[in-house]
């Protein structure tokens, strides 16, 4: 049962962070995407970081509504599959020549906590 709850508390952290992140991406966009590993162009690029944002906002709310059905395999799974995004955009900030440390340290540290959490509720 600790494990569980611990998935659990995990997966609010995360859910709210990247609520957080996302309305970051729509309040402070140029902030936003350097912090993210890959800066805005010289256009600005805010119809790409709003969509950042809106996404990250939306994902924040699914994983919400997924912890409030209080089914933890339910979580678990879900978890896993969106351990993919942040898996991907650590591919992105590679791929463009971000820092590796926003790489690693921050998405692909993401995609772990993800599966952990993940397994945490697997139990």
């Amino acid at each position: 049962m600790v494990a569980t709850d611990i998935g659990y508390g995990l997966a609010a952290l995360i859910a709210a962070g990247i609520i957080a992140i996302g309305l970051r991406f729509l309040l402070a966009p140029e902030r936003a995407a350097a912090g993210y590993g890959v800066p805005a162009g010289p256009a600005g690029d805010h119809a790409y970081l709003a969509v950042k944002g809106i996404r990250d906002v939306v994902s924040g709310i699914f994983t919400a509504i997924v912890l409030a059905a209080q089914l933890p395999h339910v979580l678990a799974w879900f978890l896993l599959a969106a351990a993919l995004i942040p898996a991907g955009d650590m591919i992105v900030v590679l791929r463009n020549r971000g820092p590796k440390a926003t790489a690693y340290g921050v998405h692909g540290a993401t995609a772990a906590v993800l599966i952990v959490a993940a397994a945490l509720l697997f139990g």
